[in-house]
């Protein structure tokens, strides 16, 4: 019996939305399409300028709500085209799962909120979405752990553990998307699944090499290779109470801003820019590695996913640093990086469908098990 979910992800990077049509019906998730389309600069920037204070930023941020779901709506379009030549019509497809652009994660509990809770914002237009679509969407998945008293993220190590899980050897998971965040998936069933945000991924990196090349992203880490460690910096940047924190935990831009870092490279203006990126990397994967060997000592294999497959010099590095574990992509286990997250997203859309929860209280620290996600009839 056919089991079709859409899953959409913007993440941290802002670099784009990426879909999959994924179909649960068998032993194993099949991903059958997949499609992207990267963000125009304009609605780049105003993203970035979400992520801060700024005037009339309630109209605006409702604006680019609506054209994040227009931007989804087209990715549907696009994974719809190539559904219908495997012979899937869109009635087939039960639901959209669309995770939207996280601006705010704020979800600490503070005694001077009334309420005593957090909270956590995706920009998003999900009523949007399902009317350009006609389809079932559901979307809104992290308030409801942050209600329960959790983090809210990373949402992804049950999928983790569904898609890379073994009965036979502990596996650790590394999502290096704009910000990087681990999933130990533990042997056999009896322990629980571990999963944390370890800090900046690429979006530190991305920004830094944006300012001085002009270049969105450093293709293979070539740049950052060509320049040479910085270490007081890199003490400068690990220094910060965030890494000291034990799990549950997670972060974001609200944290590792531009404006973080450049309090951080204040007394470095003489440093070489390659010198910069070079140690930026290695204040990317030493929070990882160190997490690795703090709770997930047993495992065997890293797999990697988001865009920070991709980076050559990263991996090496990973490898280098974790010499005892076998560091690969995750397309080499039948998933490519850059599907990984939305097809998260598909499966969390299921588990709401099907009112299965979607959270792991072991790595969020909720109260127990959440459904997760609103949802939008089409």
């Amino acid at each position: 019996m056919a089991d079709y979910f859409i899953g959409l992800m913007s993440g941290t990077s802002l670099d784009g939305a990426d879909g999959v049509l994924v179909d649960f019906s068998g032993a194993r998730l099949r991903v059958l399409a997949a499609a992207t389309e990267p963000f125009e600069s304009r609605f780049r920037a105003e993203l970035l300028a979400l992520n801060t204070p700024t005037d009339n930023e309630l109209h605006r941020a409702a604006l680019a709500g609506s054209q994040l779901a227009a931007v989804y709506a087209r990715v549907v379009k696009t994974l719809l085209e190539n559904a219908a030549t495997q012979g899937i019509a869109p009635s087939q497809i039960q639901a959209i799962g669309a995770h939207g652009q996280t601006v705010r994660h704020q979800p600490q509990r503070t005694s001077a909120e009334p309420a005593g809770v957090g909270y956590t914002l995706q920009l998003n237009n999900p009523a949007l979405l399902a009317e350009l679509t006609g389809m079932n969407v559901v979307a809104d998945f992290r308030s409801r752990d942050v209600a329960a008293g959790g983090q809210g993220a990373p949402l992804v190590p049950a999928f983790h553990q569904s898609l890379f899980g073994r009965t036979e050897a502990t596996v650790a998971v590394l999502n290096l998307g704009g910000i990087s965040n681990l999933s130990i998936l533990p042997a056999g069933a009896g322990a629980p699944v571990l999963g944390f945000d370890c800090g900046a991924g690429n979006a530190l990196m991305d920004a830094w090499c944006q300012q001085h090349t002009g270049q969105p992203f450093d293709a293979g880490g070539a740049w950052a290779a060509s320049g040479k460690l910085v270490p007081a910096l890199l003490a400068s940047l690990l220094n910060e109470p965030y890494f000291s924190q034990p799990p549950p935990k997670s972060t974001g831009r609200d944290l590792f801003s531009l404006s973080w870092l450049a309090g951080k490279l204040q007394g470095f203006s003489a440093e070489q820019p390659q010198d910069i990126q070079h140690t930026l990397a290695e204040f990317t994967l030493s929070p990882c590695i160190k997490g690795i060997n703090s709770y997930g000592k047993d495992s065997k294999e890293l797999i990697v996913c988001g865009g920070g497959a991709f980076n050559q010099h990263l991996m090496r590095r990973l490898q280098a640093g974790l010499p005892s574990l076998r560091v690969s992509a995750s397309d080499q286990h039948g998933l490519p990086p850059l599907q990984v997250e939305a097809a998260a997203f598909a499966w969390l859309a299921r588990q709401a469908i099907r009112r299965q929860p979607g959270n792991l209280a072991s790595v969020t620290g909720a109260a127990g098990p959440r459904v997760l996600g609103a949802i939008y009839p089409a």
